[in-house]
């Protein structure tokens, strides 16, 4: 009697990564970021930036819109704008993205 055993190779797959889009303003020197969810069109907007001319006290909203076209280019649906901390730096554009998209926020609460 002949056996044949098949060589059965346990096959592990990587969990599927985010995919993350920065955007980099360049006068205040920070990024914002599109995290997409790889197995969906669902995606967060991580710490969107306003942009403010410290000189003529003017703001720009150039970087949320850049955002947003890239949202609506690529069809993603916006499940989260999320704001990680206060930034001293630079004002947030939370407020643009969220009229623009229109969908829900997340804000860490004061210490």
């Amino acid at each position: 009697m002949v056996r044949t055993f098949l060589d059965v190779e346990t096959i592990t797959e990587k969990p599927a990564q985010p995919q993350v889009t920065a955007f980099f303003d360049e006068n205040t020197n920070t990024f914002s970021y599109v995290v997409k969810d790889p197995l969906s069109n669902t995606c967060a907007v991580v710490d969107a930036v306003l942009e403010f001319d410290y000189a003529s006290g003017a703001t720009s909203y150039q970087g949320a819109e850049a955002i947003i076209a890239f949202v609506r280019t690529n069809q993603l649906d916006v499940e989260w704008l999320i704001e990680t901390h206060a930034h001293a730096d630079h004002l947030s554009a939370l407020t643009a993205c969220h009229a623009g998209l229109s969908i829900r926020r997340a804000i860490p609460r004061p210490a």
